[in-house]
C-alpha cells in the first residue's frame, strides 16, 4: 500500500481538482476572502494569519501518506474557488475520509461541491479499491451536515466531545459514510444531480 495516495488531477466537466502547491497561497487566500469564510465560528478556512500552518500541515499529512489535498479549479474562469482533500487515509483498512473542504462564498450551493465529492468518491472507489469513504462535519454546521445527507451518505453517529477547539470550547464531531456497496446507488444519485444544473 506505499504511496497509495499518489499526486493526481481529477477532471470533470465544471472543474478540476489539482493537487495543492504552495503556489496557490494567494490564490486560496482571495478565494477564502469571498464571503470571509474564517468568520465561521465553526470551521478552520484560513486566512492570512494562518494559512502558512493550514499549508504546512496539509504537506506534512501528505508526506506521511494521510492526506492528499487539492485546490479546486472552476474550468470556466480558471479560477481557484476553494479546496478538498483526501484525509485520515488508512489504506490497511482501505479507508479515507474526505474533508477541509471549503468553497468561495459565490461558489456555494452550486454544481461545483456536487460535481467535486463526484470525482473524490468515484476515484476513491474505482481506483483506490475504498471500502468506505467518510465526512466527519461540526454539530453546530448544519449546512454541512445537509450537504452532505445530499450526496447519500448516512450518518453513522456524533462523536461527543470529540476535540477541544482553540478557545476551549468542546466540539461534537458527526461522522457520516458512503460504503462500497452503496457506491453504484450514489454515483447514479450524483449523475442525476449534475445533469440538473
Amino acid at each position: 500500500m506505499t504511496n497509495w495516495l499518489t499526486p493526481i488531477t481529477l477532471k470533470g466537466q465544471k472543474v478540476d481538482l489539482i493537487p495543492l502547491d504552495i503556489s496557490h497561497r494567494e490564490a486560496l487566500l482571495k478565494a477564502a476572502s469571498d464571503g470571509n469564510l474564517w468568520d465561521l465560528w465553526y470551521t478552520s478556512v484560513p486566512f492570512v494569519e494562518t494559512i502558512d500552518s493550514y499549508l504546512n500541515f496539509a504537506f506534512e499529512e501528505q508526506a506521511n501518506q494521510r492526506a492528499l489535498p487539492f485546490v479546486v479549479i472552476d474550468k470556466t474562469t480558471g479560477q481557484i474557488v476553494g479546496t478538498t482533500r483526501y484525509c485520515n487515509a488508512t489504506p490497511e483498512h482501505k479507508r479515507l475520509e474526505i474533508g477541509y473542504t471549503w468553497y468561495a462564498k459565490t461558489y456555494q450551493r452550486t454544481v461545483i461541491n456536487t460535481e467535486c465529492k463526484f470525482l473524490l468518491l468515484r476515484h476513491a472507489f474505482e481506483n483506490l479499491d475504498c471500502m468506505a469513504v467518510e465526512f466527519r462535519t461540526h454539530w453546530h454546521n448544519h449546512r454541512s451536515r445537509n450537504a452532505i445527507l445530499r450526496l447519500g451518505a448516512k450518518q453513522d453517529g456524533v462523536l461527543r466531545s470529540h476535540r477541544i477547539d482553540k478557545d476551549g470550547s468542546l466540539r461534537d464531531t458527526v461522522v457520516f459514510s458512503i460504503i462500497e456497496a452503496e457506491w453504484k446507488t450514489v454515483k447514479k444519485s450524483l449523475r442525476f444531480k449534475m445533469g440538473q444544473y
